[in-house]
């Protein structure tokens, strides 16, 4: 590979990595204090309640967790508002940079599909592949079903004045059931695709460091590197590696943050039988 194709170039700006940052840490806690919880029964639960200082204090961190998670989506939100260029709206929302579903999308998803299984060949990507806009905007339905649910169970005697007792037991299940297949498809299918694909492996340090390798997003992406140097933007977009001992904390972050997840999906299912539905 030459030193040109090793070059990296920029993905996501500073804001974008600090979100995903944030995203991270309230998620984890959420899933940590809302399954100790849901697990007190057991000693596993037990010891997880233990580190955030017992049941009670579980259910402090839970619903701080989760106002901080609504907080940081209502930011975010105004926060595309600010970079939508309204002059050219609504066509500006459109386009090969922008992160919103394409018709393209859904002939990638099944083309990709296909190529799988060997009946066709791989589709070329632009800068946002589907599952990463599937990703995307599964965050703007999950925190609001969990934050609506949670904020109803957090607060029942204000909630029971406008919605029925029996409503809060289905708003429950609602929250729990959501929070389940959250933290399965962030801990096993986004960290899978993020990190531990075979041209991704040992880690993707993009969201991190906020750069990739040309040589990479030439594989990955190539209809966005290819328009990029027919549009003479690549070389601006060139950025240094980070230095060994920032790439190390990404690296020790990244791994942290997936075995926290692998260990709360497979304790949970090794504890399942013994907690009451």
């Amino acid at each position: 590979m030459s030193p040109k194709e090793r070059a990296r170039i920029k993905r996501f700006t500073l804001s974008q990595r600090i979100f995903h940052l944030l995203l991270i840490f309230s998620f984890l806690v959420q899933g940590y204090t809302g399954v100790s919880r849901m697990y007190i029964e057991t000693s596993w639960g037990k010891g997880l309640a233990w580190v955030f200082g017992g049941y009670d204090s579980c259910l402090t961190f839970h619903k701080v967790g989760g106002i901080f998670m609504i907080c940081l989506l209502l930011t975010h939100v105004l926060y595309l508002l600010y970079k939508i260029d309204w002059r050219h709206f609504p066509r500006s929302l459109f386009g090969p940079d922008s992160i919103l579903p394409q018709p393209s999308d859904i002939k990638n998803f099944f083309q990709h599909a296909a190529w799988f299984v060997g009946l066709s060949k791989s589709p070329e990507f632009d800068r946002w592949g589907y599952w990463e806009k599937f990703d995307y905007w599964a965050v703007f339905w999950g925190i609001p079903v969990l934050g609506i649910t949670g904020l109803l169970l957090a607060y029942p005697a204000v909630a029971s004045r406008i919605i029925p007792g029996w409503v809060l037991n289905l708003v429950f299940w609602i929250h729990r059931i959501e929070a389940i297949l959250a933290m399965v498809h962030v801990f096993i299918i986004h960290f899978f695709i993020g990190h531990l694909r075979r041209h991704n492996f040992p880690m993707d340090r993009a969201m991190f460091e906020g750069s990739v390798e040309i040589a990479s997003a030439r594989h990955e992406r190539p209809l966005w590197i290819r328009r990029l140097e027919q549009g003479g933007k690549l070389q601006g977009l060139v950025t240094s590696e980070a230095t060994r001992g920032l790439r190390a904390i990404y690296y020790l972050f990244g791994y942290a943050a997936m075995a926290a997840g692998v260990f709360l999906l497979v304790g949970g299912l090794m504890n399942s039988t013994s907690i009451t539905w």
